[in-house]
């Protein structure tokens, strides 16, 4: 652990530009909040601190930074927005008296990495602190790093406020950086909010420490990585980079086969083994894990499910379901949360299963609904089997045994009981317990009319 190292993120504003009632920040890409992108970056940093400045919607920013689990994290609260300065300067007195070190970044730079980050307090440890740059083809409306003789910053000049000379800059200011918290401090203590908006501006933190003979030495990186998320127009680019990104990752550094990458949608915590391969049209959500071996699609979309090593998931929705090796699921599937697929199941198609548990070797081929029940294994559920698990009050549990034959177009009335090795005739509505190896029939008898049809057609 950075001992002495404090992480401050700024993450207070509104996103006017979002046009949303959502903070900006809690805007999700690929799978997690932009803010959520962040502090995944700091957590191998291992910071003694990590300080969140929430404002617009402070409970719910206060949340989600707490449910990142990243150690050493607390928030405090910008009342009133003024500015980036202004932010710093609320979360300074959060700071442990330990800390020497101050890392400043923003809550909306999803695409940030921890090796950046890492690289940039080395590029800082041996002088008073190092900031994040990049350079533009064009840099209109952002600021300029004007550097000294010997390559640090010597300050930042807004847009607006640069001579043309300096207009031709091309390296612009990505707003992070490390810096010894006296000089931040002190930086701080010198902010105004002498201009147009009446703000205090974190950029002229660097202008005066280097006006005090402090070093701030630049690092330049990519721009992509150090951009701020400030409309859905960016988010939705910033999502496409970062699925792009985790896609590269499996394919070339795990072994996963990916037919399409530009048309298959992971989440960057979605775990896939080798060999796993991934169709076109499918998407991948919230810690979702693939098996090896495992071929998902083509137009599958699973949340939060656990698919087996050598499993089959063809055009199926599931939510909070766990499919075991072996399985073979749809096309045209729906596995609500619950759902527990044993090895070498198969459920097919149109088959939607809810809180039930599927026993190794058992079918649900097509047409079928089974909710709230547990199927043991090597049983079979033919065609048009409804558990009727709910009587407008209760749910209730049916349960299936071992090497049981659910026949085509039954009804199981729960709470009811299908025995070991039982059957049941097609069309049944059965509505007690069959016992094991026994024949249930619950269906009325055939009558038959002779010649009903055709007196029917002469009667008009």
């Amino acid at each position: 652990m950075a001992a002495d190292l404090a992480v401050i993120v700024l993450a207070a504003g509104k996103g006017t530009r979002f046009r949303s009632e959502r903070a900006k920040v809690l805007h999700r890409a690929a799978g997690r909040s932009l803010v959520g992108h962040v502090l995944e970056a700091v957590r191998p940093l291992g910071a003694a601190q990590v300080v969140v400045v929430v404002g617009h919607q402070a409970d719910e920013v206060r949340a989600e930074a707490e449910a990142s689990g990243v150690g050493g994290l607390t928030t405090v609260l910008q009342a009133e927005q003024r500015g980036t300065g202004h932010a710093v300067q609320q979360a300074m007195p959060a700071l442990d008296p330990a800390i020497g070190r101050v890392l400043v970044l923003f809550g909306d730079t999803p695409m940030l990495t921890a090796p950046t980050l890492e690289q940039l307090l080395a590029t800082g440890a041996e002088v008073t602190g190092a900031m994040l740059t990049a350079v533009l083809d064009d840099p209109t409306g952002y600021g300029r790093v004007l550097r000294d003789d010997r390559g640090d910053v010597a300050r930042i000049v807004e847009h607006r406020d640069a001579s043309e000379e300096q207009r031709a800059v091309g390296e612009i200011n990505a707003g992070m950086f490390v810096v010894d918290r006296a000089v931040l401090a002190d930086a701080l203590d010198r902010l105004g909010d002498d201009n147009d908006q009446g703000e205090i501006y974190l950029t002229d933190v660097v202008g005066i420490a280097a006006d005090a003979g402090h070093r701030i030495v630049p690092l330049v990186v990519e721009a992509a990585e150090v951009a701020g998320v400030n409309d859905r127009a960016q988010l939705a680019q910033a999502a496409a980079a970062l699925r792009a990104a985790h896609a590269h990752r499996l394919m070339t550094e795990v072994g996963v086969s990916i037919v399409d990458p530009a048309h298959t949608y992971l989440d960057v915590d979605v775990v896939v083994e080798r060999d796993a391969v991934l169709l076109p049209g499918t998407v991948l959500e919230a810690g979702t894990t693939i098996g090896a071996g495992a071929t998902v699609g083509p137009n599958s979309h699973l949340t939060t499910c656990e698919v087996g090593a050598g499993a089959v998931v063809h055009s199926t929705r599931g939510v909070e379901a766990r499919i075991g090796p072996g399985a073979q699921v749809g096309p045209f599937s729906h596995l609500r949360a619950g759902t527990v697929l044993a090895a070498a199941t198969k459920v097919g198609a149109y088959v939607e299963t809810k809180n039930a548990r599927i026993g190794e070797g058992s079918k649900v081929p097509h047409l079928a609904y089974v909710g709230d029940a547990t199927v043991g294994e090597g049983a079979n559920l033919a065609c048009g089997v409804i558990t009727v698990n709910y009587d407008g009050r209760t749910k209730s549990h049916t349960t299936v045994g071992d090497g049981a034959f659910v026949g085509c177009d039954t009804m199981l009335v729960a709470p009811v009981t299908i025995g070991v090795g039982a059957y049941t005739a097609a069309g049944s509505t059965i509505t007690e317990d069959v016992p094991d190896d026994a024949l249930a029939i619950a269906r009325s008898r055939q009558t038959v009319k002779p010649g009903w049809a055709a007196r029917q057609r002469e009667n008009g």
